[in-house]
This record gives structure tokens, sequence and C-alpha cells, in this order.
């Protein structure tokens, strides 16, 4: 694969206003096959504006979106409603993703166990499993996440975190995605936008972390104020808080 063909996505000089509010101004960024690029910035950024302008549910005032041929995308949008009536299984919902083994993918996000379960009726942590299950089903390109942990724990959150990068790896898309999980994403990510309107910075993790002005824009938050540490677990927990033996193997997790 050449470097031009690792391109997915690719947004020049976009600016978009509503009602004379400057919503998005002079954005460029681009997206890779295989990396992670997430989009961080205080409420009011344009973040989910952002995602809806890659989307094509924007269109934008000057600027360029640009998409690979025939991009496959898979969109975790941050919430869904469903009618409480509507007899939906877990199975049934994601099958609806596309063409696949919708069991495989349950299994591999840790949620094969509620195929059968109501889709109405699992906790807001499967909830977002099961989103992102669906829109792997589609087989992507590119997958876009819109806060794909809100409404989830804590613990939940690294776990989300850890398949979102699992998955990564092992179908080879694109990833971007916005989040306010500042601690937990950074370990988990290629590359960081600090988007206010504008792009204030971007680059690897540690480079942004350090830059003025995410230091001006996140300083006083709880989650810039906690330092990383890694250490060794020799269990993992499961999504109701179960502890599972890692077999002696264990693992490194980095908390804040």
């Amino acid at each position: 694969m050449t470097d031009s063909d690792k391109i997915l996505a690719v947004l020049k000089h976009v600016s978009l206003s509503f009602e004379k509010r400057q919503i998005l101004q002079d954005v460029s960024l681009s997206i890779e096959a295989g990396k992670v690029l997430t989009i961080i910035g205080p409420n009011g950024a344009g973040k989910s504006t952002l995602l809806k302008v890659l989307l094509g549910l924007q269109t934008v005032d000057s600027g360029e979106v640009s998409l690979r041929a025939n991009l496959r995308i898979g969109y975790v949008p941050q919430s869904i409603n469903i009618d409480n009536t509507m007899p939906l299984t877990v199975k049934r919902f994601v099958a609806l993703g596309g063409k696949g083994d919708a069991v495989k993918v349950l299994d591999e996000l840790k949620v094969g166990h509620l195929v059968d379960s109501s889709i109405q009726s699992i906790s807001g942590g499967e909830f977002q499993r099961v989103l992102l299950a669906r829109a792997v089903m589609r087989k992507p390109d590119l997958l876009v996440l819109d806060e794909p942990a809100q409404g989830v724990d804590v613990m939940g959150q690294g776990e989300l975190y850890e398949h979102i990068s699992q998955l990564r790896q092992r179908y080879g898309f694109g990833v971007i995605m916005v989040s306010h999980d500042l601690h937990l994403v950074m370990a988990k990510t290629d590359q960081v936008i600090c988007l206010n309107q504008h792009i204030c910075c971007h680059g690897v993790p540690d480079d942004v972390s350090r830059h003025p002005e995410y230091q001006r824009l996140f300083g006083d938050m709880p989650d810039a104020g906690l330092a990383v540490y890694t250490h060794h677990h020799d269990h993992t927990h499961d999504i109701h808080g179960n502890v599972v033996p890692e077999n002696g193997h264990g693992e490194d997790c980095q908390h804040g």
C-alpha cells in the first residue's frame, strides 16, 4: 500500500458558520488507514460538527472535503433512540449494520452472551459495545466515533477504548473519534487534534499534552490533572466488574 493509498479522507481549509456564529474556521486534517485520530476540545468547539462534515451530513461554507473512492464508513453516534415497543434483539440490531457474523463480532467485544437479549434491556456500557459491533459489521475502511464512551463508567471506558484499539489492529481501518476522556484516549491514539473552532494544536499525544494551547484549554479540568502511570495486572474485569484471571500472563495498564 502506497502512502497515498493509506489516506482515507482529507479536509482542506474547511470553514462553517451558523447564524453568523463561527463553528469551524480553516480546519485541515487527514485520516489514514490503521491510525487513530482523536479530536478533543471544550464544549461548543465544533467537534461533532466536524464529524458531520466528514460524514456528508453538513455542508461547509468553504474548503474541500475529499473521501477515498468507495470508502465504507462505520459510525457510532453519541446516542440513538430505539422505540421501547419495538421487538428487537441485540443480534438483529447488530445484523442490520451489514453482512457478516453478528455473533462473532459481539464475541470480540465480550458481549456475545447478549445475542438474544432485547436491545432495550441492556446496560449503557453494553449498549455502547453493541453500537460499536454494529458499526464494525459494515466492514468499514473508516470508523467514526462521536463520544463512544458517553454514559459508560470509568472502568468500562478503559475497556471500550482498548477494544477500539484491538479492532483497529485486527481489521486495519482508520479511526476518527471525538472524546472528552483525555487521560484514557491519550494512551490509545496515534494523533490528537485540539479543536476550538480552529485547530489549536495537533500532533502525537505527548507533544499535544505539553502544548501551551492544550494547557490553557484543559489545565483546570479534572482529566488533565491526572498523572498517567503503568502497572501490571494479573487479571481483568468483565463488563459486570467480575474478576477474570489472565492465565498468569497479566496485562500492563495505564491509569490516571
